[in-house]
C-alpha cells in the first residue's frame, strides 16, 4: 500500500511540475535561446576571427580572445536565459523559473569550466579546475552547497584570537590561486602592450613590465586574503618570525632579485645586447627576475645569476655602440715590400661584407721586426657583434691568404737547422741491410 501511495505521489509530483504549462513555457524558452543563440554565434565568429588574427605579438590575450570566440553560443545563451529569469521572477511565482534557473546555472558553470580549460595550459590543472568547478556548481544546483559549507566551516581550530577552519583555508586557497593567476595573465599582456611601445629603452620596457606584474600579484594576494575575512593584525606576530626565516633561507633569491632590480635602473644590460662574462659569450635574450638568460653561438643557453653581473667584470659589446673593432695579426717575409702589404691587406679587408666601411675604413700598421717574418697587425670594424667574431676573423685571413698569394707574397713559416759538433758518417740503408745480415768485412791484416 506504501509503494502505490509512492508512486501516486510521484505521478502527481510530474504532472503538477513536469507537466503543466510554466514548465512546457520554460522547455520552449531554453530550446529557443539554443537554436537562437547558436545561429548568431555562427554569424558573428568569423568576423571575431579576422579580427583576433591581427593581434601580433601577444599569444596570452590571443588566447583569451579564441577561448572566449569559440565559446559564443553559451556566453548568448546565458544572457538569454539570465533575461528570461528576471522576466519570470518580475512577472510569475519562484516556482515557475525553477527550469531558466537551473538551465542558467550550468550553462554559466558549463562556459567558465570550459573557457579555464581551454586558457590554462597544463593539462592536469585544467582536469582539476574541471572537476572541481563541476563539483561546486553540482553541489550548488543540488541545494547541498551550504550543507557541506557548514561540515567544512564545523572542522575548525583555534589559533588564539584566529579561528582556522578547513572552509577558510580552501576559500583562501582557491580565491588566491584564481587572483594570482589571473594577476599574472594579466601581467603578461600588459607586458606585451609594452613591448611594442617605440617610446621606451629595452631596459624601461623590462623594468616596468616586472613591476606591474609584482604589483598585480601584491594586489591580488591582498584581495584574497581580504576577501577569505582573514585578520591580517591577528598574524603579525607569526607573519613577522616566518619571514624573518624565509629570509635567511631566501637571501640568495632575493639578493638575485635587487640586482636584477639595480640592472633594469642603471641600464647595464638589454635584451639584445652582446656580452661577455667570464668564459661565456653570447647575446641577451632575456632579463627574469632571478637570473639572465644568455644565448651562445653554439646554441646552448645560460642561465646566468642577476648578482653576477653586479659583483663581477661583463664585457658589454654593444652598450653604447654596435661597432666593435677587431685585430688579426699577420707576418710576411723579409723579400716583401711593407707598403704594398698594408695596401693589398686593407683592400682585402674591404672584400668582407661584415666589414664596415662607415663607421671606420680597415686600417694595417707594422709593428716590428721579427725573427723571420714583418709583423702587421690588420684593424677593421664590425656593426653586428652577436653574429659572432671568430667567423670574421677567419673570413678576413681567408681573403688575406688569397691576396698575398696572387701578389706573390709568401707569408714565412720557421726553418731550424741542426748543427753537429763530431762528423757523422751517413750510411746508405741497402748498404747498412747487408751489414745487418752479413756482419762487418773482416779487416785485412797488415803484411810483414
Amino acid at each position: 500500500m506504501d509503494f502505490i501511495e509512492a508512486v501516486n505521489a510521484a505521478g502527481s509530483w510530474l504532472q503538477t511540475v513536469l507537466l503543466n504549462e510554466w514548465t512546457l513555457y520554460q522547455s520552449v524558452l531554453i530550446v529557443t535561446g539554443y537554436l537562437l543563440c547558436g545561429f548568431l554565434a555562427k554569424r558573428i565568429e568569423p568576423a571575431l576571427e579576422s579580427r583576433a588574427r591581427t593581434i601580433k605579438g601577444n599569444p596570452d590575450l590571443l588566447r583569451v580572445i579564441i577561448a572566449f570566440m569559440r565559446r559564443l553560443r553559451w556566453l548568448f545563451l546565458i544572457v538569454w536565459l539570465w533575461i528570461a529569469d528576471v522576466v519570470l521572477l518580475r512577472f510569475g511565482w519562484p516556482s515557475y523559473r525553477w527550469m531558466v534557473a537551473t538551465a542558467l546555472t550550468l550553462v554559466a558553470a558549463w562556459f567558465v569550466i570550459s573557457v579555464l580549460t581551454r586558457i590554462i595550459r597544463n593539462q592536469t590543472l585544467a582536469r582539476v579546475v574541471a572537476v572541481a568547478g563541476w563539483l561546486y556548481f553540482a553541489l550548488y544546483a543540488l541545494g547541498l552547497d551550504r550543507t557541506i559549507q557548514a561540515a567544512l566551516d564545523g572542522m575548525a581550530v583555534n589559533l588564539g584570537a584566529v579561528r582556522l577552519s578547513m572552509l577558510l583555508v580552501l576559500k583562501a586557497v582557491v580565491l588566491s590561486a584564481a587572483l594570482i593567476w589571473l594577476a599574472v595573465l594579466f601581467g603578461n599582456m600588459s607586458s606585451h602592450w609594452i613591448q611594442k611601445s617605440a617610446d621606451l629603452t629595452p631596459s624601461l620596457k623590462v623594468l616596468i613590465s616586472k613591476l606591474i606584474k609584482i604589483g598585480l600579484i601584491v594586489f591580488a594576494g591582498a584581495v584574497a586574503l581580504s576577501a577569505t575575512g582573514i585578520d591580517l593584525t591577528a598574524l603579525t606576530v607569526f607573519s613577522g618570525a616566518v619571514g624573518v626565516g624565509i629570509g635567511f633561507g631566501l637571501q640568495k633569491v632575493v639578493s638575485n632579485f635587487i640586482s636584477g632590480i639595480i640592472i633594469l635602473l642603471d641600464k647595464s644590460i638589454k635584451p639584445g645586447d652582446t656580452i661577455t662574462l667570464g668564459e661565456t659569450f653570447g647575446s641577451i635574450r632575456d632579463l627574469r627576475s632571478r637570473f639572465v638568460s644568455v644565448i651562445t653561438r653554439d646554441g646552448k643557453e645560460y642561465l646566468i645569476p642577476n648578482e653576477d653581473f653586479i659583483s663581477q667584470q661583463v664585457v658589454n659589446w654593444s652598450f653604447s655602440s654596435e661597432y666593435v673593432r677587431i685585430e688579426v695579426s699577420f707576418g710576411t717575409s723579409y723579400d716583401s715590400d711593407p707598403h704594398e702589404v698594408v695596401r693589398i691587406a686593407i683592400e682585402a679587408a674591404k672584400t668582407i661584407p661584415r666589414v664596415s666601411s662607415v663607421y671606420a675604413q680597415p686600417v694595417c700598421w707594422m709593428t716590428a721586426f721579427g725573427s723571420s717574418s714583418l709583423d702587421f697587425k690588420l684593424r677593421f670594424w664590425i656593426s653586428d657583434p652577436s653574429n659572432g667574431l671568430t667567423n670574421v676573423r677567419g673570413e678576413v685571413l681567408m681573403a688575406l691568404w688569397d691576396a698575398f698569394k696572387a701578389a706573390g707574397i709568401s707569408i714565412p713559416f720557421p726553418h731550424r737547422e741542426i748543427i753537429m759538433k763530431t762528423p757523422v758518417e751517413v750510411v746508405d740503408s741497402l748498404e747498412r741491410d747487408d751489414e745487418m745480415r752479413c756482419g762487418p768485412e773482416p779487416r785485412s791484416r797488415p803484411k810483414a
